[in-house]
């Protein structure tokens, strides 16, 4: 079988360079959605080097799409928007008119036909929901007002795209000119064919769709199989997405989207959005990787007063329409700042509209070029203006704030215990205490989990561990001890590390679940690392213990050494010995888990002896039969040394 193909060549191509391209920006505090378009443009025609086959390319992007619109379906939220209707519908119509006006007039003065210019207004109105998003979650505004506004207003510019991706075709052969109708019935044909369709569509998805997609997801569930509720999840996403194109002839984004919606309503959503969150994350590189491919970057050089025209549009009338509107609603300056630095830019939507009107013949090459060109600009600048927009202070001095600037209130505990994760592990932990009367503040960046633990009288930081405001809002520079319930070994490290950085005193206690984990964690930082499965085996030892009755002692052997185990005679072990069993007593370990010596030489009580005598007790104790040397650095306990693990007193 020949290894390079040109499936296999596009597709490492475009992840190896995106990986690169998009670090370097994430270093630069630009999206790395810019890296992955720049990556597009190194491996497209128009650049001297390996260029990827584009064919290929639109395919992979294709799936790009379907998961993208899946995952907008997914966390659509009618619920969200019905909250802030007021605003948030006439607010988002009217600035996406006022953008597809100046796109219009831009276009016209360029001498474009009125269609292709509504297609370039469209695709200059929309913004990027990965962009916006980000943005308010870097700052912490998603669950403030000016927050929950923005996205509302989103929702209404995504919904509005989706319908424009399924009218446009349908229209398309009437504006080029190739149905050969003319007069209303030409436009009233197609139009009222295709919202037919759409409306079967819908019907089939709330009639059948509703009621299968979640009898499909729990059955799948209970099999137990993780690997088979992932692979439903993509079946139900890419098979609503072909199936809609193939019998409703409807695209494949409004497939996807309903998909996502009917499975939104779904109490398995938020498992199912994590399960597919990876999968969804490389093929959404592989789309913008693939946009980057058709950008021509002689457009900046030849047309830089119409690039210039496309970023004033998208970063000053889009900012200042949005502005005046949210205003107009009676709302303060720094909200209206806040929504019109938000939508200064565009993505995702845009790309997708500008590659359907060029293959539809409504968009010149040159429109598209310009469109990419603007996108990789305006997000390019949107850090820079949201940072120092958000600088300037509220004009409106008189005026009493009464939202915080974010949505992280800072706890007012002291001398507390903090509490990482609120998930199995995490809810037990507290519970005992809350049982125990002990004060603790919980950090958990799970929305549900959140308003779960809320609804119990738990105080929450809403955020993720290793952001340092979260820390610093759940007081854990004032805190007595750090308890990370969270699964994820290399998360707990990174929040150990920053907690030490402000709390040398903090006192760490975590969980994991491999030898491995517990030595990454015990050289990060924690004092102490609970296995969970070392706890069930301690468990079940125990319990065997207590059911079985006491067998009779076998004869001793001679071994000269030491005392067999059961005859309860102590060997005669010096200190040193004494305290390497010690260590391994306090590290829990149960016969046969292995040990490293450099961890084990690391305990406070052990390193106070020279390596040449604990190396000298290590081969003693193996003689003794009491522990086996594994080798490489290496110590198990055996069943005979087990009673002598204890520590001292």
């Amino acid at each position: 079988m020949p290894h390079h193909t040109p499936l296999i060549a596009t597709i490492v191509a475009g992840l190896v360079i995106a990986f690169i391209f998009g670090a370097v920006a994430q270093r630069l505090k630009f999206s790395p959605l810019v890296g992955y378009l720049l990556a597009g443009v190194m491996v497209g025609p128009f650049t001297p080097g390996f260029v990827a086959d584009q064919n290929l390319a639109g395919e992979l992007a294709e799936i790009g799409v379907i998961l993208l619109m899946f995952g907008v379906g997914l966390h659509f939220s009618l619920k969200d928007l019905l909250a802030v209707r007021s605003i948030a519908i006439p607010g988002a119509i009217g600035q996406m008119a006022v953008a597809t006006l100046l796109g219009m007039a831009m276009s016209h003065v360029m001498g474009w036909p009125i269609m292709a210019g509504l297609v370039f207004g469209l695709a200059l109105s929309v913004a990027s929901t990965v962009v916006l998003l980000r943005a308010l979650q870097e700052r912490r505004l998603v669950q403030t007002d000016k927050g929950r506004i923005a996205v509302g207003w989103l929702i209404v510019e995504d919904l509005a795209m989706v319908m424009a991706l399924v009218l446009l075709p349908a229209l398309a052969g009437v504006i080029t000119g190739e149905s050969g109708a003319s007069g209303a019935g030409a436009w009233l044909k197609p139009l009222g064919v295709t919202l037919a369709k759409v409306a079967a569509f819908v019907a089939f998805m709330l009639i059948v769709g509703r009621r299968v997609v979640p009898w499909i997801l729990h059955w799948v569930v209970h099999t137990g199989s993780r690997e088979l509720f992932r692979l439903a999840v993509l079946a139900i996403a890419l098979g609503f997405a072909f199936g809609a194109a193939l019998l409703f002839d409807v695209s494949f984004a409004l497939g996807a989207f309903f998909a996502g919606m009917i499975l939104a309503e779904s109490e398995l959503s938020q498992r199912a959005a994590e399960e597919t969150l990876p999968l969804r994350d490389a093929f959404a590189v592989l789309f913008f990787v693939s946009v980057g491919m058709l950008f021509d970057y002689r457009t900046l050089l030849e047309s830089p007063l119409q690039v210039l025209g496309v970023v004033a549009i998208i970063v000053v009338g889009k900012s200042l329409a949005a502005y005046a509107i949210v205003r107009a609603f009676g709302r303060n300056h720094q909200t209206a700042i806040v929504i019109s630095a938000s939508l200064a830019q565009i993505g995702e939507f845009s790309f997708i509209l500008a590659g359907l009107g060029v293959g539809l013949k409504l968009l010149p090459d040159e429109g598209r070029d310009l469109i990419l060109a603007g996108a990789i600009m305006s997000i390019m600048i949107n850090p820079f203006l949201f940072n120092l927009l958000l600088r300037k202070p509220d004009p409106a001095k008189a005026a009493v704030e009464v939202e915080p600037a974010t949505d992280l209130v800072p706890t007012a505990q002291a001398g507390h215990t903090v509490l990482v994760g609120l998930g199995r592990v995490g809810r037990a932990v507290a519970e005992g205490l809350t049982a125990d009367g002990q004060p603790f503040v919980v950090v958990e960046d799970r929305p549900e989990t959140v308003a779960a633990g809320r609804a119990k009288g738990y105080e929450v930081i809403d955020g993720g561990g290793m952001d340092e405001r979260v820390l610093a809002a759940a007081g854990v520079e004032r805190a007595r001890r750090l308890l990370i319930a969270i699964p994820d070994c290399f998360e707990a490290g990174e929040i150990i590390e920053r907690s030490r950085k402000v709390n040398r005193g903090l006192e760490v206690i975590a969980r994991a679940h491999s030898d491995g984990e517990v030595e990454h964690l015990a050289t990060v930082g924690a004092d102490e690392t609970v296995m969970g499965e070392r706890e069930i085996a301690r468990r079940m030892l125990e319990r065997a213990e207590a059911v079985t009755p006491p067998r009779q002692a076998p004869p001793p052997r001679p071994t000269g050494l030491a005392e067999p185990l059961s005859s309860g005679v102590r060997p005669i072990l010096d200190d040193a010995e004494a305290a390497l069993l010690a260590g391994m007593g306090r590290r829990g370990l149960l016969p046969g888990e292995a040990i490293s010596r450099r961890q084990l030489h690391a305990d406070p009580e052990i390193e106070l002896f020279e390596d040449r005598r604990l190396e000298e007790a290590a081969r003693t104790l193996a003689e003794k039969g009491l522990v086996n040397d594994l080798g490489e650095g290496r110590l198990a306990l055996t069943v005979a040394g087990l009673p002598w693990a204890k520590p001292a007193g």
